[in-house]
């Protein structure tokens, strides 16, 4: 649906995402992988797996790698998604994002397979469906995975978020060729460092978060999963509807610092079954 469609009432209840029941705690060696509690073992994991198409490790045998990946090839909860625009319900009960970002330590860690900004302490919260999650840590995907209308664009951040009882919601964000990302100017000198050094860990100092820019109050909200092994389902997804900008230079500057043999790091998307994808936009029509 686009701009012109009339935001509705909010749906009957059996017809909108409910996502209490859905959402399972996190295992811990999901928030192994996730978080990067333990280098040695980001590192060993992540170069199990590759994006790689048709090879033996890549995205297609990554549930038959481990079997407690199975599900990247049993789950029907997959994530990436192609967000069509004729399947989109807009809606206005989702309500705002409410974020409480606050700046914190972080360091920059090599995965192995991306460049993930971790906050060693406080950095803050969103709330979602009256839950608070923590920001944890922040990485990049090139090109983006999640697409619009089968349009992929040139990078994708990942904001990834905990709860208290280890349930985890991820903000997603896509950007196309164009000016400069802030963001990605703020932490430039610790990524070139990266790119001239084996070290995989990069204490940065600290960064606020709330450089990293919405520019929109508008977004879409599913349920879906991890978008690397062990693809765990039942994620909350939150994808921004404005696509903001990035330079070829500062892509290929993320790339670069990782030190793989790829040059993409993308899962394909993956099918979205019988879910619902829901664009929230507030009801007063001169906001964002």
């Amino acid at each position: 649906m686009d701009d012109n469609n009339r935001v509705r009432d909010p749906p009957p209840a059996d017809m909108r995402i409910n996502l209490a029941p859905m959402v399972q705690p996190v295992e811990v060696n999901e928030r192994n992988i996730l978080m990067g509690l333990t280098r040695a073992q980001e590192v060993d994991d992540e170069s199990e797996f590759s994006y790689v198409e048709d090879s033996e490790n890549g995205p297609a045998n990554w549930g038959k790698i481990k079997p407690e990946w199975k599900m990247c090839n049993s789950g029907t909860m997959q994530s990436p998604i192609d967000i069509l625009k004729e399947r989109v319900e807009v809606v206005s009960h989702l309500g705002r994002l409410h974020r409480d970002y606050k700046p914190s330590n972080a360091t920059l860690i090599n995965r192995g397979h991306d460049m993930m900004l971790r906050w060693e302490g406080g950095a803050g919260s969103i709330h979602i469906n009256g839950t608070k999650y923590q920001l944890k840590q922040a990485h990049w995907h090139s090109p983006s995975e999640h697409t619009l209308n089968d349009k992929r664009f040139d990078m994708e951040v990942h904001l990834v978020h905990e709860s208290m009882d280890n349930k985890t919601a991820v903000l997603g964000i896509m950007y196309k060729i164009g000016r400069p990302d802030s963001f990605l100017s703020v932490i430039k000198q610790e990524l070139e460092a990266l790119v001239d050094t084996p070290n995989v860990e990069r204490a940065v100092g600290i960064i606020d978060p709330k450089l990293i820019k919405f520019g929109s109050r508008k977004y879409y909200r599913y349920i879906g999963s991890l978008t690397v092994p062990p693809c765990t389902q039942n994620i909350i997804w939150t994808i921004l509807r404005k696509v903001r900008t990035v330079t070829r230079k500062q892509v290929k500057l993320i790339r670069a610092a990782v030190h793989d043999a790829s040059e993409t790091n993308a899962r394909p998307i993956q099918p979205i079954n019988k879910r619902s994808v829901e664009l929230y936009r507030p009801r007063n029509h001169e906001e964002n």
